[in-house]
C-alpha cells in the first residue's frame, strides 16, 4: 500500500480550509484517511497545527509527501526562524 501525505480540502464554498493527512494513494482527495497530521487555512496563510513528528514516523514507513505539504512544511520552518 503506497501511502501520500497530502492536502483534504474540507470547509465550506468559497471558503477553503484544508487538512494535511496521511491517506492510501489510491484513495480519493477527500476520502478515508489513515491518520490526521494538521491544518491549514490559505485565506489567511496561516498554519493552524502541524504534526512534524507524526508527519516524520509516516515517511520513516515510506510515505511520500505531496509538492504542497513540502511547501507548508518549508514555511512552517521559515516563519519559526523569523
Amino acid at each position: 500500500m503506497a501511502v501520500k501525505i497530502r492536502l483534504s480540502r474540507i470547509g465550506r464554498k468559497n471558503h477553503p480550509y484544508w487538512r494535511v493527512v496521511a491517506v492510501d494513494a489510491r484513495k480519493q482527495r477527500d476520502g478515508a484517511c489513515l491518520d490526521n497530521l494538521g491544518t491549514y487555512d490559505p485565506i489567511k496563510h496561516e498554519i493552524i497545527q502541524l504534526n512534524k513528528d507524526g508527519i516524520k514516523q509516516w515517511v520513516a514507513k515510506g510515505a511520500e509527501c505531496s509538492a504542497a505539504v513540502v511547501k507548508l512544511l518549508k514555511q512552517d520552518v521559515a516563519t519559526k526562524n523569523s
